[in-house]
């Protein structure tokens, strides 16, 4: 991976780190305690609107479901940059957890959840090389199909 910027590998994939999303309880986006940042599970959502609705393996097809988790850990990472201001300041991501909204039937989670996996490879290189569960579940607020947690160290802002 080339000496570039975590932000300008967002923009040579052809992305936009997005403002961040605005939370829909009483919570707060992303929180940062000594070295590691921990986001609030982040939806498909561009612009306040969420790209899809419905079950992995029902409504939502696979592919569909991998580009809304990729969406969702690009919100993850607007949400850490917002805490610390530089995506630059990652020295490691940690860990990923994704939830797929499943049909009853469906069992292809890890596939969905390599949709943001792949986005912070791509972003980071070796660092984003991260730990990682991918579960189903019953349900997801406003019936999203997709949610991502992510957890990544920084640098000390010493």
């Amino acid at each position: 991976m080339s000496d570039t910027s975590p932000e300008k590998r967002v923009a040579e994939l052809g992305l936009t780190l997005p403002e961040v999303a605005a939370p829909l309880a009483a919570y707060v986006p992303a929180v940062r305690t000594g070295s590691y940042v921990y986001t609030s599970g982040q939806l498909p959502t561009v612009d306040g609107k969420l790209l899809a609705a419905g079950k992995v393996g029902a409504e939502v097809d696979v592919e569909q479901a991998k580009e809304l988790a990729r969406t969702c850990a690009l919100n993850a990472l607007a949400a850490v940059k917002s805490v610390i201001g530089d995506l630059s300041s990652v020295v490691r991501v940690v860990k990923v957890v994704g939830f797929v909204a499943s049909a009853p039937d469906f069992t292809g989670q890890p596939q969905v959840v390599n949709g943001a996996s792949e986005l912070l490879g791509a972003v980071f290189g070796d660092v984003g090389k991260h730990a990682r569960s991918a579960v189903g579940v019953a349900s997801l607020p406003i019936d999203a199909p997709v949610e991502i947690e992510v957890i990544v160290e920084v640098a000390d802002a010493s």
